[in-house]
């Protein structure tokens, strides 16, 4: 397998699991098929979540921030769930449990990294302005899952929903995609109002 999945610090994967024993956190999730999954919850396939800074498309070098740890919740064969935890002063926390498209999507594109020759690893891209998320395959297997900027060469696979104009589930290398993400995320001009 060409995926090299780094482990979650500790913290973070305790805050899950306690979260997973806590009726209060699963009973008010808004996840329908958490609620009514059967049997043991697992959580699984931690993948680091990073922020592509906005500040960053004015000209400047592009600049990534990881804001937190995304887990699958597995019940039985199949992800039913996701959840997320967030930085805080002293390590990480549970953030919330949700479901929805990116679920599937996310599984569908590490099923099509698998598939690749090349070894990556894998992390998640948010490109919040646009609403994207992307499964980010970085070139570098050994790099610290806090640190990284994407290489030209690194893969990025718009999850679906993609953002209208960009393919979900297609890979694209970061060099040829980020233009297309910065022009985007540029605002338009101005226009001058007559005197």
């Amino acid at each position: 397998m060409p995926l090299h999945v780094l482990p979650a610090p500790a913290p973070a994967l305790l805050s899950i699991v306690t979260a997973l024993g806590s009726p209060t956190a699963v009973r008010e999730a808004r996840t329908p098929s958490l609620k009514s999954a059967q049997g043991p919850l697992t959580p699984e396939l931690p993948l680091p979540v990073h922020l592509l800074e906005r500040d960053t498309h004015r000209g400047g070098t592009p600049r990534t921030r990881l804001t937190g740890w995304r887990f699958h919740i597995r019940s039985g064969e199949r992800a039913v769930a996701a959840a997320d935890t967030a930085p805080t002063a002293d390590g990480w926390a549970f953030s919330h449990f949700f479901e929805g498209p990116y679920l599937a999507s996310t599984e569908r594109a590490l099923r099509q990294a698998e598939a690749l020759t090349t070894p990556y690893q894998p992390r998640l891209l948010s490109v919040p302005e646009l609403y994207m998320l992307t499964l980010w395959l970085h070139g570098d297997t050994a790099a610290d899952a806090a640190s990284g900027l994407p290489a030209p060469g690194d893969l990025l696979v718009p999850l679906a929903p993609a953002p209208p104009g960009i393919a979900a589930h297609r890979p694209h290398r970061f060099g040829d995609l980020l233009p297309v993400i910065s022009l985007r995320l540029t605002p338009p001009p101005l226009l001058k109002t007559p005197a």
